[in-house]
């Protein structure tokens, strides 16, 4: 990993293709425009000084649309960096004027990056390609859900990491019904590859959605810090809120760890039984056929003088004694019940 801080020079390492455009969503308590700008000059042209705004970038490939949208803002250089390496670590944090918020989504078992900056009067989203994800925000923005246009920009930056939030509780929940699925398989002593598949599946997604969530609630405080001026006291309830779903989204997401653990417990001890089970049936099959390897043993050896080579129903004889010592070693197992 190179040290970030020897070079201005700024790289989106991500595999994302989209050309980078901005949705720009200027709103107040009258109107709500949402203009497509695929070049950078026209949103400084289109944005009134009474307005607030949101700002969707989708793609991230263009670096340098992404420096001039930034510096535009007064975004410093180390934010940047931030947003365009899709493999930072989640976390938040008041960064200047700015609340900033890394983190990223999951669909379809994709990691999309998401970055959300909330300025005075102005929220910036980053979205790692033509993702639709917060398209349900903009359209209660159009229809003034709730008076949405009528609050700060600080309660438009809560009902997005709110989306986001949700959506980690919704994984958690579609994680913890799938494990309770396997685990009826398991009890049902279906243990098969497949399943194993699963549960790695189901740990991998696990362990993604653990690194995401944990860090931004072990982080949140930074938001409804009493000192921070970048919340309103009226929109306090709602981060508040948006704190009760994050807290739900870890504790779903650890008891998945639990139920995984458990189902690998499970998963070995089926493993563990039926391997017993392959063995006992061997040893039976085995058993049995220990008593006719003596006598076939006994009568391969080459003695001159063994009376029964020259019994005229010598070989008859070698067969039903050899039968009857299999079928005697069966019924007693059987009558042991195969112990």
């Amino acid at each position: 990993m190179k040290n970030n801080l020897l070079s201005e020079r700024l790289t989106y390492n991500g595999d994302n293709g989209t050309h980078t455009h901005v949705h720009l969503i200027c709103y107040s308590a009258e109107h709500c425009d949402e203009i497509v700008c695929q070049d950078f000059d026209k949103i400084a042209s289109l944005t009134a000084p009474d307005d607030k705004l949101w700002i969707r970038v989708h793609g991230l490939k263009d670096t340098e649309y992404i420096r001039n949208l930034c510096t535009y803002f007064n975004i410093n250089f180390l934010m940047m960096q931030d947003i365009l390496n899709v493999d930072h670590p989640s976390k938040i944090e008041k960064n200047g004027d700015f609340n900033f918020v890394v983190t990223r989504i999951f669909h379809d078992d994709t990691a999309i990056a998401i970055r959300l900056i909330q300025g005075n009067n102005v929220v910036l989203t980053f979205t790692e390609g033509e993702a639709r994800f917060f398209d349900d925000a903009a359209k209660a923005l159009e229809n003034n859900v709730l008076k949405i246009r009528t609050r700060s920009s600080d309660y438009l930056f809560s009902v997005l990491f709110n989306e986001v939030v949700s959506s980690y509780v919704s994984q958690a929940i579609e994680i913890g019904d799938q494990l309770d699925d396997l685990e009826t398989e398991l009890l049902a002593a279906t243990t098969s590859y497949n399943i194993r598949m699963q549960l790695q599946l189901l740990r991998k997604r696990y362990m993604e959605i653990k690194r995401t969530v944990v860090p931004l609630k072990d982080q949140y405080s930074r938001f409804v810090h009493p000192d921070s001026e970048l919340i309103n006291e009226t929109n306090r309830p709602f981060f508040n809120d948006v704190n009760d779903h994050l807290l739900n989204a870890v504790q779903l997401t650890e008891g998945c760890r639990e139920t995984l653990s458990s189902l690998m417990d499970l998963y070995i001890s089926n493993s563990d039984m039926r391997m017993n089970y392959i063995m006992k049936r061997l040893t039976i099959v085995s058993t049995i056929f220990i008593p006719l390897t003596f006598l076939v043993g006994v009568w391969g050896m080459n003695f001159k003088f063994m009376p029964e080579l020259d019994w005229k129903y010598g070989y008859l004889m070698a067969w039903g004694i050899m039968l009857a010592a299999g079928l005697a070693s069966f019924l007693i197992l059987r009558s042991r019940k195969w112990q």
